[in-house]
C-alpha cells in the first residue's frame, strides 16, 4: 500500500513505513496468526462488555436466564452492585479529507483494576471458542502476507494496526455504511484497550455471502485459504466471522447501535409480561429477498387457515417516507412468539429478536454469525423445520399456550 492511499484513522503520524513493520512480524511465521487470535478475542470482550449481550452469570460459566417457577418466583440470589458510571471513549476526528487525524488526549494504556464494565469473572463465554475453529486452517501453516492479499480481490476495506493506530485503505464502497460502522467499533476497541490490540493486518468483506468455499482449498495442491473477514459463514466455508456493522449502528433504516436499542427493549418488556402478550407468533420483514421467507407468508392468518402466525411485510421505503413510525424495534415485542428466519443470508434482526423476552421460532438457518454459535436449542430459541414451516409454528405455538408455566422469562423452555 502506499501512502497516498491510505487513511490514518487513529492518532497522529505517517502510514508510509506501517508495511513493512507488520509483515516483519507475520511472514513464515506459524506463530504470529496469534495476533489474529488476540486481536478477535479482544475484539468480542470489548463488544460484549460495551453491548451487554450477556450478563456476567453467563461470562461465568453458568446461565443468564432466571428460571421462573409457577407462582413466579425467580432463583437469582439478591446481588448488591456497586454503581460506576460507564466509561465512554467519544471519537473527535476531522473530516472531509483523505488522513483523518483524532486528538492524542486518550489514555496509552489500559488498567483493568480502573475499567469497571471488566467481567467479574475470568473464564469466557463458551461461544468463545469459535475462534480457534476460525483459525484452524491457518494453525499449522500461519499468515502470510501472500495469503492476505490474495483477499484484495473482494475486500472492501484492508485494515492494519501498527503500534494502537489503524490504517485503512478501501477497496470497494461498501453497501450503506456497513464499512463505516464496522471501522467505527474497531477505534471503539483500540480505545478501550489501549496499548493491548496486537499489530495486525487484515482484508474485510462487507457483502452478506461467504465466498471461501471449503471444497476449492481441499483438492491436492491448492493453496491455504485467504484469511477474510465478513459478518456470517457457514459450514461450508473458510469466512471468518466478525460482529456485525449494526451493533454500532445503522442510519439508513433508523436502528440505533446496540447499548441504546437494548435499553429500549428492556423497557418494552417490563411493560408487557409474557403472558399478557399476543398469543400469536409475529414476523415482519422483507420476504422479497429469500425464497424462504416467500414460503413463510404461506403461513400467513387467512379465512381459511390458522396456523397461528401474524405475518407482516416490512416496506422500508415507506417506512423512511413516514418517518419509521411503524418500524420501531422496542414496540414488535407484544407476541408471545417471535419468529427469526434468514434473508438471503444471516440477518440483522436475530439479536434484536432474541432480546424480545418472547419464544423465539428458529427456523434453521444456513448461515452463522459470531454470537449466534453459542445459542442452545430449548433454552434460547425453539427450533423450526424449514422444510415444514406452518405446521411448526402452529404447533409450538398451540403448546406454548397450553403450557405457559414451562415457559420462563428470556426465550426460555423448561
Amino acid at each position: 500500500m502506499q501512502q497516498r492511499q491510505s487513511s490514518n484513522v487513529h492518532g497522529p503520524g505517517h502510514s508510509g513505513h506501517f508495511t513493512d513493520t507488520i509483515w516483519r512480524q507475520f511472514i513464515q511465521s506459524p506463530a504470529k496468526s496469534y495476533a489474529l487470535f488476540a486481536f478477535i478475542f479482544l475484539l468480542l470482550v470489548g463488544a460484549l462488555i460495551s453491548t451487554r449481550l450477556l450478563d456476567s452469570t453467563a461470562l461465568g460459566g453458568g446461565t443468564n436466564k432466571k428460571l421462573r417457577d409457577r407462582k413466579g418466583q425467580t432463583d437469582a440470589p439478591d446481588i448488591t452492585k456497586k454503581h460506576y458510571n460507564k466509561t465512554e471513549y467519544p471519537l473527535k476526528c476531522t473530516d472531509g479529507n483523505n488522513t483523518k487525524t483524532c486528538p492524542g488526549t486518550y489514555p496509552t494504556s489500559y488498567t483493568p483494576e480502573e475499567d469497571h464494565d471488566s467481567p467479574l469473572a475470568p473464564t469466557c463465554p463458551d461461544y468463545f471458542r469459535w475462534i480457534h475453529e476460525d483459525l484452524r486452517p491457518w494453525a499449522r501453516t500461519g499468515i502470510t502476507r501472500e495469503m492476505v492479499e490474495r483477499a484484495n480481490e473482494t475486500a472492501n476495506f484492508r485494515l492494519v494496526i501498527v503500534k494502537g493506530r489503524a490504517y485503512v485503505k478501501r477497496n470497494i464502497k461498501a453497501f450503506q455504511s456497513r464499512d463505516t460502522f464496522t471501522l467505527w467499533g474497531i477505534l471503539q476497541l483500540l480505545r478501550r484497550y489501549p496499548g493491548k490490540i496486537p499489530d495486525l493486518d487484515l482484508m474485510f468483506d462487507c457483502v452478506d455471502w461467504p465466498i471461501l468455499l471449503k471444497s476449492n482449498y481441499s483438492v491436492p495442491g491448492a493453496p491455504a485459504p485467504p484469511p477474510l473477514f465478513r459478518y456470517c459463514a457457514n459450514d461450508q466455508t473458510f469466512d471468518i466471522v466478525f460482529p456485525d456493522w449494526s451493533f454500532w449502528g445503522w442510519p439508513e433504516v433508523n436502528i440505533k447501535s446496540w447499548g441504546k436499542i437494548l435499553k429500549d427493549l428492556e423497557e418494552g418488556n417490563r411493560r408487557m409480561n409474557w403472558t399478557d402478550r399476543e398469543p400469536y407468533a409475529y414476523w415482519k420483514g422483507n420476504p422479497v429477498v429469500a425464497s424462504s421467507r416467500q414460503d413463510l407468508m404461506k403461513c400467513n392468518v387467512s379465512e381459511g387457515q390458522e396456523w397461528n402466525a401474524r405475518l407482516y411485510v416490512q416496506d422500508w421505503k415507506r417506512e423512511k417516507q413516514k418517518g419509521y413510525k411503524q418500524s420501531e424495534l422496542a414496540s414488535q415485542c407484544k407476541h408471545r412468539f417471535k419468529i427469526y428466519i434468514e434473508g438471503s443470508a444471516w440477518s440483522v434482526s436475530e439479536k434484536y429478536i432474541l432480546a424480545c423476552d418472547s419464544v423465539t421460532l428458529y427456523v434453521t438457518p444456513n448461515y452463522t454469525d459470531f454470537f449466534t454459535r453459542g445459542l442452545i436449542p430449548m433454552h434460547h430459541f425453539w427450533p423450526m423445520n424449514v422444510y415444514d414451516k406452518c405446521r411448526s409454528i402452529k404447533f409450538a405455538v398451540d403448546w406454548g399456550n397450553n403450557h405457559t408455566g414451562k415457559v420462563t422469562d428470556h426465550n426460555t423452555v423448561v
